[in-house]
């Protein structure tokens, strides 16, 4: 392999990456993303519902633990598990580009990755994150508001002077393990279905990414949480179609930034 690259190029780990990505490409990849969606509406509804149902699930645990205050940062963490629950998405994607057959039995065994296991490493660091997400959103509630004699089951303590300190400090702390959680896997996970890579290199690849294109994918990850938070607020169910069409927009961007093997 070569490390002389075409200009527009970077060289990252065994692949060479774009990176002269502009807002343009993201309105391609958005357009992308709705017609894969429109022609295969069954696959994105169903993990879509899927999402959906998980969310409206963990929002009704909660309260029946009289939870209320929770919710509040799981909803904030919810959307860290979204890109493995994409990965069936990108598969759809890959088959309809490449012309193969699709089939549900193809599409649900992505999620397998290739037998090497390492779609399924990768979910499992999603759902370590998520879980951190939590336990550091516990240490930052135990800070502000251990003492302020108001039940965890009540949402009357985020108006407190303490409560709304807490959700700024949260929303700084929360963002910033986001936007890392996002580097390691706007490209990764992609990748990782299209091909037979382990995950750490796929990991570096969409470090790579992130560094060669910093403006436009930083972009990228405002309007994926402006969307998903927007689509979240009337009962989850506006992910029903803003997950999909961004999952099969992920997966164009993807093709589009990482080029082939030289």
């Amino acid at each position: 392999m070569t490390t002389e690259c075409r200009a527009g190029q970077a060289q990252i780990a065994p692949v060479a990456v774009a990176d002269n990505l502009t807002i343009a490409d993201l309105g391609a990849a958005l357009a992308a993303g709705w017609r894969d969606f429109i022609a295969y509406p069954a696959y994105g509804l169903f993990f879509a519902a899927t999402y959906v149902g998980a969310g409206l699930f963990l929002a009704y645990a909660l309260m029946e633990w009289d939870a209320v205050a929770w919710l509040i940062p799981a909803a904030a963490g919810f959307p860290l598990l979204a890109p493995f629950v994409a990965v069936g998405l990108y598969e759809v994607s890959r088959r309809r580009e490449a012309g193969e057959t699709l089939s549900w039995g193809a599409v649900l065994g992505a999620l397998r990755g290739r037998g090497d296991e390492q779609i399924l490493s990768m979910g499992v660091i999603v759902f370590v994150a998520f879980g951190f997400w939590l336990m550091v959103a516990h240490g930052i509630f135990a800070v502000f508001l251990s003492e302020s004699g108001i039940g965890g089951e009540s949402l009357a303590l985020f108006a407190t002077p303490a409560g709304m300190m807490m959700l700024a400090v949260g929303s700084v702390v929360g963002a910033v393990m986001a936007l890392a959680f996002y580097a390691i896997t706007v490209c990764s996970l992609p990748m990782l279905v299209d091909r037979e890579v382990d995950f750490l290199t796929a990991i570096i690849v969409s470090l790579g990414v992130m560094r060669s294109n910093a403006f436009v994918m930083l972009a990228w990850a405002v309007l994926i949480a402006a969307l998903l938070f927007a689509a979240m607020i009337p009962a989850f169910l506006g992910l029903m179609i803003v997950l999909p069409v961004l999952g099969h927009a992920t997966w164009h961007l993807y093709r589009r930034v990482v080029a082939g093997p030289d």
